[in-house]
Protein backbone atom coordinates (compact mmCIF):
# COMPACT_ATOMS: atom_id res chain seq x y z
CA UNK A 1 0.00 0.00 0.00
CA UNK A 2 1.42 3.53 -1.20
CA UNK A 3 2.00 6.49 1.26
CA UNK A 4 -0.36 9.00 -0.97
CA UNK A 5 0.83 11.91 -2.77
CA UNK A 6 1.41 14.19 -0.05
CA UNK A 7 4.24 11.77 1.94
CA UNK A 8 5.92 11.57 -2.14
CA UNK A 9 6.22 15.49 -1.84
CA UNK A 10 7.74 15.14 1.28
CA UNK A 11 10.05 12.21 0.44
CA UNK A 12 11.29 14.05 -2.33
CA UNK A 13 12.16 17.33 -0.80
CA UNK A 14 14.47 15.27 1.84
CA UNK A 15 15.83 13.48 -1.07
CA UNK A 16 17.26 16.78 -2.51
CA UNK A 17 18.25 18.32 0.61
CA UNK A 18 20.35 14.97 1.53
CA UNK A 19 21.86 14.51 -1.58
CA UNK A 20 22.97 18.41 -1.24
CA UNK A 21 24.28 18.22 2.16
CA UNK A 22 26.12 15.28 1.40
CA UNK A 23 27.57 16.76 -1.94
CA UNK A 24 28.88 19.63 0.81
CA UNK A 25 30.22 17.21 3.43
CA UNK A 26 32.81 18.80 5.63
CA UNK A 27 32.66 21.61 2.65
CA UNK A 28 33.67 24.53 5.27
CA UNK A 29 36.39 22.41 6.37
CA UNK A 30 37.70 22.13 2.93
CA UNK A 31 36.98 25.94 2.16
CA UNK A 32 38.54 26.87 5.65
CA UNK A 33 42.35 25.19 4.55
CA UNK A 34 42.11 25.67 0.87
CA UNK A 35 40.41 29.57 0.26
CA UNK A 36 41.59 30.56 3.62
CA UNK A 37 44.63 29.08 4.53
CA UNK A 38 42.84 28.10 8.04
CA UNK A 39 45.17 25.64 10.33
CA UNK A 40 44.39 22.72 12.47
CA UNK A 41 43.46 24.39 15.50
CA UNK A 42 41.35 26.76 12.99
CA UNK A 43 39.18 23.97 11.51
CA UNK A 44 38.59 21.97 14.58
CA UNK A 45 36.95 25.31 16.24
CA UNK A 46 35.08 25.68 13.18
CA UNK A 47 34.04 21.53 13.28
CA UNK A 48 32.86 21.92 16.86
CA UNK A 49 32.21 25.34 17.93
CA UNK A 50 29.27 26.01 15.12
CA UNK A 51 27.23 22.74 15.60
CA UNK A 52 27.58 23.32 19.55
CA UNK A 53 26.85 26.98 19.38
CA UNK A 54 23.51 26.05 16.89
CA UNK A 55 22.63 23.85 19.51
CA UNK A 56 22.49 25.87 22.37
CA UNK A 57 20.90 28.94 20.09
CA UNK A 58 18.10 26.31 19.09
CA UNK A 59 16.90 25.95 22.49
CA UNK A 60 13.70 28.43 22.78
CA UNK A 61 12.87 27.39 19.28
CA UNK A 62 11.76 23.57 20.08
CA UNK A 63 8.39 25.22 22.69
CA UNK A 64 7.92 28.03 19.77
CA UNK A 65 7.64 25.50 17.38
CA UNK A 66 5.48 23.39 19.49
CA UNK A 67 2.59 25.84 19.11
CA UNK A 68 2.63 26.76 15.46
CA UNK A 69 1.73 24.60 12.58
CA UNK A 70 4.78 22.33 11.38
CA UNK A 71 4.58 22.70 7.40
CA UNK A 72 5.26 26.89 7.46
CA UNK A 73 8.21 26.09 10.33
CA UNK A 74 9.61 23.85 8.09
CA UNK A 75 9.89 25.73 4.78
CA UNK A 76 11.47 28.62 6.71
CA UNK A 77 13.92 26.54 7.98
CA UNK A 78 14.79 25.33 4.67
CA UNK A 79 14.54 29.22 3.64
CA UNK A 80 16.93 30.43 6.15
CA UNK A 81 19.41 27.40 5.42
CA UNK A 82 19.67 28.28 1.55
CA UNK A 83 19.84 32.02 2.89
CA UNK A 84 22.83 31.28 4.98
CA UNK A 85 24.72 29.26 3.05
CA UNK A 86 24.41 31.48 -0.17
CA UNK A 87 26.23 34.33 1.21
CA UNK A 88 29.43 32.05 1.59
CA UNK A 89 29.82 31.53 -2.63
CA UNK A 90 28.71 35.56 -2.52
CA UNK A 91 31.21 36.54 -0.19
CA UNK A 92 33.87 34.40 -1.77
CA UNK A 93 33.00 36.08 -5.48
CA UNK A 94 33.55 39.23 -4.03
CA UNK A 95 37.02 38.34 -2.16
CA UNK A 96 35.54 39.10 1.32
CA UNK A 97 35.00 35.46 2.84
CA UNK A 98 36.49 34.85 5.91
CA UNK A 99 36.63 31.79 8.49
CA UNK A 100 34.21 34.19 11.64
CA UNK A 101 31.93 34.15 8.54
CA UNK A 102 32.01 30.45 7.92
CA UNK A 103 31.26 29.93 11.70
CA UNK A 104 28.54 31.93 12.21
CA UNK A 105 26.83 30.29 9.19
CA UNK A 106 27.80 27.12 10.54
CA UNK A 107 25.78 28.45 13.43
CA UNK A 108 22.40 29.48 11.63
CA UNK A 109 22.63 26.28 9.98
CA UNK A 110 22.78 24.17 13.21
CA UNK A 111 20.48 25.93 14.78
CA UNK A 112 17.81 25.68 11.56
CA UNK A 113 18.45 21.86 11.39
CA UNK A 114 17.96 21.31 14.75
CA UNK A 115 14.75 23.38 14.54
CA UNK A 116 13.93 21.61 11.07
CA UNK A 117 13.90 17.95 12.17
CA UNK A 118 11.65 18.68 15.52
CA UNK A 119 9.22 20.35 13.38
CA UNK A 120 9.07 17.35 10.54
CA UNK A 121 9.01 14.69 13.42
CA UNK A 122 5.52 16.57 14.74
CA UNK A 123 4.33 16.80 10.90
CA UNK A 124 5.12 13.21 10.06
CA UNK A 125 3.31 11.51 13.02
CA UNK A 126 0.36 13.53 12.05
CA UNK A 127 0.90 12.78 7.94
CA UNK A 128 1.08 9.39 7.89
CA UNK A 129 -1.10 6.85 9.94
CA UNK A 130 0.50 5.03 12.88
CA UNK A 131 0.41 1.27 10.91
CA UNK A 132 2.85 2.89 8.14
CA UNK A 133 5.49 5.06 9.98
CA UNK A 134 7.85 2.54 10.27
CA UNK A 135 7.75 2.01 5.99
CA UNK A 136 7.80 6.11 5.81
CA UNK A 137 11.06 5.92 8.08
CA UNK A 138 12.43 3.38 6.37
CA UNK A 139 12.29 5.07 2.96
CA UNK A 140 13.67 8.26 4.83
CA UNK A 141 16.56 5.96 5.92
CA UNK A 142 17.14 4.62 2.60
CA UNK A 143 17.44 7.49 1.12
CA UNK A 144 19.57 8.85 3.33
CA UNK A 145 22.08 6.49 2.88
CA UNK A 146 21.94 6.52 -0.61
CA UNK A 147 22.78 10.06 -0.46
CA UNK A 148 25.72 9.47 1.77
CA UNK A 149 27.00 7.07 -0.74
CA UNK A 150 26.87 9.12 -3.69
CA UNK A 151 27.30 12.78 -2.42
CA UNK A 152 30.49 12.96 -1.04
CA UNK A 153 32.60 11.57 -4.41
CA UNK A 154 30.22 13.50 -6.34
CA UNK A 155 31.39 16.49 -4.07
CA UNK A 156 34.99 15.71 -4.09
CA UNK A 157 34.34 15.99 -7.99
CA UNK A 158 32.68 19.12 -7.91
CA UNK A 159 35.40 20.85 -6.07
CA UNK A 160 38.24 19.94 -7.90
CA UNK A 161 35.61 21.17 -11.54
CA UNK A 162 34.27 24.21 -10.01
CA UNK A 163 36.25 25.34 -7.06
CA UNK A 164 35.61 24.91 -2.97
CA UNK A 165 32.06 26.73 -2.63
CA UNK A 166 30.40 24.75 -5.29
CA UNK A 167 29.40 22.76 -3.17
CA UNK A 168 27.93 25.06 -0.52
CA UNK A 169 26.17 26.71 -3.63
CA UNK A 170 24.61 23.34 -4.51
CA UNK A 171 24.04 22.87 -0.94
CA UNK A 172 21.83 26.01 -0.36
CA UNK A 173 19.66 25.09 -3.85
CA UNK A 174 19.04 22.24 -2.33
CA UNK A 175 17.30 23.76 0.71
CA UNK A 176 15.39 25.93 -2.03
CA UNK A 177 14.26 22.57 -3.87
CA UNK A 178 13.22 21.02 -0.83
CA UNK A 179 11.27 24.45 0.89
CA UNK A 180 9.17 24.21 -2.64
CA UNK A 181 8.56 20.39 -2.21
CA UNK A 182 6.85 21.07 1.00
CA UNK A 183 5.36 23.76 -0.09
CA UNK A 184 3.59 21.58 -2.50
CA UNK A 185 2.91 18.57 0.34
CA UNK A 186 -0.55 20.69 1.04
CA UNK A 187 -3.03 20.24 2.78
CA UNK A 188 -4.80 21.16 5.83
CA UNK A 189 -2.86 21.61 9.50
CA UNK A 190 -4.44 21.61 12.34
CA UNK A 191 -3.75 24.48 14.62
CA UNK A 192 -1.71 23.33 17.52
CA UNK A 193 -3.49 23.88 20.90
CA UNK A 194 -1.60 25.57 23.76
CA UNK A 195 -1.85 24.50 27.26
CA UNK A 196 -2.01 27.92 29.50
CA UNK A 197 -0.81 31.42 28.65
CA UNK A 198 -0.19 32.03 25.24
CA UNK A 199 3.18 33.77 25.85
CA UNK A 200 6.14 31.53 25.48
CA UNK A 201 7.45 30.69 29.17
CA UNK A 202 11.11 30.32 30.98
CA UNK A 203 9.06 26.30 31.82
CA UNK A 204 8.54 25.68 28.45
CA UNK A 205 12.33 25.52 27.60
CA UNK A 206 12.62 22.27 29.51
CA UNK A 207 9.45 21.00 28.92
CA UNK A 208 11.50 18.51 26.07
CA UNK A 209 13.85 17.71 28.87
CA UNK A 210 11.44 16.94 31.68
CA UNK A 211 9.42 14.73 29.45
CA UNK A 212 12.54 12.65 28.62
CA UNK A 213 13.82 12.43 32.40
CA UNK A 214 10.15 11.26 33.27
CA UNK A 215 9.59 8.74 30.72
CA UNK A 216 10.51 5.41 32.63
CA UNK A 217 10.32 4.09 28.39
CA UNK A 218 12.37 7.39 26.98
CA UNK A 219 14.73 8.15 29.57
CA UNK A 220 16.81 4.96 29.37
CA UNK A 221 16.97 5.12 25.49
CA UNK A 222 17.48 8.63 25.67
CA UNK A 223 21.01 8.30 27.46
CA UNK A 224 21.86 4.75 25.53
CA UNK A 225 21.68 6.88 22.75
CA UNK A 226 23.71 9.99 24.00
CA UNK A 227 26.41 8.17 24.66
CA UNK A 228 26.84 5.45 21.64
CA UNK A 229 26.36 8.36 19.45
CA UNK A 230 28.46 10.24 21.08
CA UNK A 231 31.00 7.46 21.48
CA UNK A 232 31.02 5.89 17.86
CA UNK A 233 31.52 9.62 16.48
CA UNK A 234 34.66 10.44 18.85
CA UNK A 235 36.34 7.70 17.20
CA UNK A 236 36.86 9.39 14.23
CA UNK A 237 39.31 11.90 13.92
CA UNK A 238 41.74 10.03 16.30
CA UNK A 239 41.26 7.30 13.09
CA UNK A 240 41.88 9.82 10.66
CA UNK A 241 44.95 10.88 12.27
CA UNK A 242 46.09 7.36 12.37
CA UNK A 243 45.09 5.81 9.31
CA UNK A 244 46.78 9.28 7.28
CA UNK A 245 49.28 9.66 9.85
CA UNK A 246 51.13 6.48 11.15
CA UNK A 247 49.35 4.01 9.02
CA UNK A 248 50.55 5.61 5.72
CA UNK A 249 46.97 5.33 4.06
CA UNK A 250 46.31 7.48 0.99
CA UNK A 251 43.38 9.62 1.08
CA UNK A 252 41.60 8.05 -1.66
CA UNK A 253 42.18 5.18 0.33
CA UNK A 254 40.75 6.44 3.71
CA UNK A 255 37.82 8.19 1.82
CA UNK A 256 36.82 4.39 0.32
CA UNK A 257 36.90 3.11 3.48
CA UNK A 258 34.27 4.84 4.68
CA UNK A 259 32.42 5.37 1.89
CA UNK A 260 31.71 1.62 0.53
CA UNK A 261 30.34 0.64 4.26
CA UNK A 262 27.61 3.26 4.04
CA UNK A 263 26.10 0.37 1.42
CA UNK A 264 25.32 -1.50 4.63
CA UNK A 265 22.84 1.19 6.08
CA UNK A 266 20.87 1.42 3.22
CA UNK A 267 20.78 -2.54 3.81
CA UNK A 268 19.89 -2.48 7.46
CA UNK A 269 17.34 0.32 6.87
CA UNK A 270 15.55 -2.04 4.08
CA UNK A 271 15.79 -4.76 6.44
CA UNK A 272 14.18 -2.80 9.49
CA UNK A 273 10.85 -3.77 8.04
CA UNK A 274 10.84 -7.41 7.74
CA UNK A 275 12.87 -8.03 10.66
CA UNK A 276 10.41 -6.10 13.12
CA UNK A 277 7.56 -8.41 11.26
CA UNK A 278 9.35 -11.90 11.70
CA UNK A 279 10.89 -10.95 15.75
CA UNK A 280 9.25 -8.24 16.96
CA UNK A 281 9.93 -4.48 17.49
CA UNK A 282 11.30 -4.44 21.02
CA UNK A 283 13.49 -7.41 19.85
CA UNK A 284 14.96 -5.53 16.67
CA UNK A 285 15.41 -2.59 18.61
CA UNK A 286 17.70 -4.43 21.46
CA UNK A 287 19.56 -6.78 19.12
CA UNK A 288 20.71 -4.73 16.44
CA UNK A 289 21.10 -1.60 19.21
CA UNK A 290 23.76 -4.16 21.04
CA UNK A 291 25.40 -5.65 17.96
CA UNK A 292 26.38 -1.71 16.89
CA UNK A 293 28.27 -1.25 19.58
CA UNK A 294 30.50 -4.47 19.45
CA UNK A 295 32.40 -3.40 16.15
CA UNK A 296 34.05 -0.04 17.04
CA UNK A 297 36.37 -1.61 19.32
CA UNK A 298 38.50 -3.29 17.08
CA UNK A 299 38.87 -0.12 15.08
CA UNK A 300 42.24 0.30 17.53
CA UNK A 301 44.12 -2.75 16.11
CA UNK A 302 43.72 -1.73 12.27
CA UNK A 303 47.55 -2.05 10.86
CA UNK A 304 49.10 -1.14 7.37
CA UNK A 305 48.31 -2.33 3.96
CA UNK A 306 45.63 -3.54 2.07
CA UNK A 307 44.41 -6.09 5.44
CA UNK A 308 44.32 -3.15 7.13
CA UNK A 309 42.04 -1.31 4.93
CA UNK A 310 39.48 -4.45 4.75
CA UNK A 311 39.44 -4.33 8.46
CA UNK A 312 38.59 -0.97 8.60
CA UNK A 313 35.84 -1.57 5.93
CA UNK A 314 34.15 -4.77 7.18
CA UNK A 315 34.49 -3.14 11.07
CA UNK A 316 32.32 0.11 9.31
CA UNK A 317 30.30 -2.30 7.27
CA UNK A 318 28.75 -4.01 10.85
CA UNK A 319 28.40 -0.80 12.86
CA UNK A 320 26.42 1.24 9.67
CA UNK A 321 24.09 -2.04 8.90
CA UNK A 322 23.37 -2.51 12.05
CA UNK A 323 22.68 1.58 12.95
CA UNK A 324 20.40 1.03 9.41
CA UNK A 325 18.38 -1.68 11.07
CA UNK A 326 18.08 0.51 14.54
CA UNK A 327 17.27 4.11 13.79
CA UNK A 328 14.05 3.55 11.71
CA UNK A 329 13.06 1.28 14.67
CA UNK A 330 14.55 3.85 17.38
CA UNK A 331 12.74 6.45 15.84
CA UNK A 332 9.67 4.85 16.28
CA UNK A 333 9.91 3.90 19.82
CA UNK A 334 10.38 7.78 20.61
CA UNK A 335 7.21 8.69 18.57
CA UNK A 336 5.29 6.26 20.13
CA UNK A 337 6.16 7.59 24.11
CA UNK A 338 5.65 10.76 23.11
CA UNK A 339 2.50 12.64 23.24
CA UNK A 340 1.25 14.65 20.01
CA UNK A 341 1.35 18.16 21.87
CA UNK A 342 5.30 17.11 23.04
CA UNK A 343 6.53 15.98 20.10
CA UNK A 344 8.62 19.01 18.93
CA UNK A 345 10.17 19.94 22.25
CA UNK A 346 10.91 16.66 22.72
CA UNK A 347 12.63 15.88 19.65
CA UNK A 348 14.25 19.21 20.18
CA UNK A 349 15.78 18.37 23.41
CA UNK A 350 16.94 15.34 22.20
CA UNK A 351 19.15 16.95 19.38
CA UNK A 352 20.27 19.58 21.06
CA UNK A 353 21.78 16.87 23.95
CA UNK A 354 23.27 15.00 21.47
CA UNK A 355 24.81 17.80 19.44
CA UNK A 356 26.60 19.43 22.38
CA UNK A 357 27.78 16.07 24.01
CA UNK A 358 29.15 15.19 20.96
CA UNK A 359 30.76 18.11 20.20
CA UNK A 360 32.06 18.18 23.86
CA UNK A 361 33.45 14.78 23.76
CA UNK A 362 35.12 15.41 20.38
CA UNK A 363 37.22 18.27 21.85
CA UNK A 364 38.00 15.91 24.70
CA UNK A 365 38.97 12.93 22.74
CA UNK A 366 40.89 15.14 20.84
CA UNK A 367 42.75 15.96 23.49
CA UNK A 368 43.53 12.37 25.00
CA UNK A 369 44.70 11.12 21.79
CA UNK A 370 46.85 14.18 21.63
CA UNK A 371 48.62 12.44 25.12
CA UNK A 372 48.23 9.07 24.95
CA UNK A 373 47.81 8.24 20.95
CA UNK A 374 45.25 8.27 18.61
CA UNK A 375 45.20 4.58 18.77
CA UNK A 376 44.93 4.12 22.62
CA UNK A 377 41.68 7.15 22.37
CA UNK A 378 40.03 4.52 19.73
CA UNK A 379 40.03 1.55 22.09
CA UNK A 380 39.33 3.71 24.87
CA UNK A 381 36.16 4.70 22.73
CA UNK A 382 35.45 1.24 21.90
CA UNK A 383 35.54 -0.04 25.60
CA UNK A 384 32.91 2.37 26.95
CA UNK A 385 30.95 1.88 23.97
CA UNK A 386 30.17 -1.63 25.22
CA UNK A 387 29.22 -0.68 28.65
CA UNK A 388 26.19 1.27 26.56
CA UNK A 389 23.57 -2.04 25.30
CA UNK A 390 23.02 -2.24 29.18
CA UNK A 391 20.56 0.98 28.97
CA UNK A 392 19.17 -0.32 25.95
CA UNK A 393 18.10 -3.74 27.72
CA UNK A 394 16.66 -1.49 30.75
CA UNK A 395 14.41 0.83 28.03
CA UNK A 396 13.09 -2.41 26.32
CA UNK A 397 12.25 -4.20 29.18
CA UNK A 398 10.43 -0.75 30.83
CA UNK A 399 8.24 -0.97 27.18
CA UNK A 400 7.74 -4.63 27.36
CA UNK A 401 5.87 -4.17 31.04
CA UNK A 402 3.99 -1.48 29.39
CA UNK A 403 3.79 -2.05 25.80
CA UNK A 404 2.01 0.30 23.46
CA UNK A 405 -0.74 -0.30 21.16
CA UNK A 406 2.22 -0.34 18.33
CA UNK A 407 4.39 -2.88 19.46
CA UNK A 408 3.01 -5.54 17.43
CA UNK A 409 4.00 -5.72 13.45
CA UNK A 410 3.18 -3.96 11.77
CA UNK A 411 5.27 -1.42 13.43
CA UNK A 412 5.81 2.67 13.06
CA UNK A 413 8.79 4.48 13.03
CA UNK A 414 9.95 8.61 13.89
CA UNK A 415 10.59 11.26 11.71
CA UNK A 416 13.10 11.75 8.97
CA UNK A 417 17.11 11.15 10.00
CA UNK A 418 18.79 14.54 10.40
CA UNK A 419 20.10 16.58 6.79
Amino acid sequence: MGLGRRFGWLWAAYAVSALGTYLAFDAFSVIAVIALHAGPAEVALLAAAGPAVGAVAAIPLGPWVEFRRKRPVMIAMDLVRFAALLTVPAAYALGGLRLGQLLLVSVVVAAADITFNAASGAFLKALVPAGRLLAANSRFESTNWTALVLGPPLGGAAIGLFGPVATVAANAVSFLLSALGIRAVGGGEPPPQRTGGRRLRAADLLDGWRHILTSPELRPLFFNNLAANALIMVAAPPLAVLMLGPLGFAPWQYGLAFAVPCLGGLLGSRLARPLVARHGQLRVLRVAGTLRAVWPLGLAFIRPGPSGLLLVMVLEFGVITCSGVYSPVYATRRLECTPDDRVARTLSAWSVTGKATTAALTALWGLLASLTGPRAAIALAGVLLLATPPLLLRATREVTARPSPASAPPSPAGSPPSR
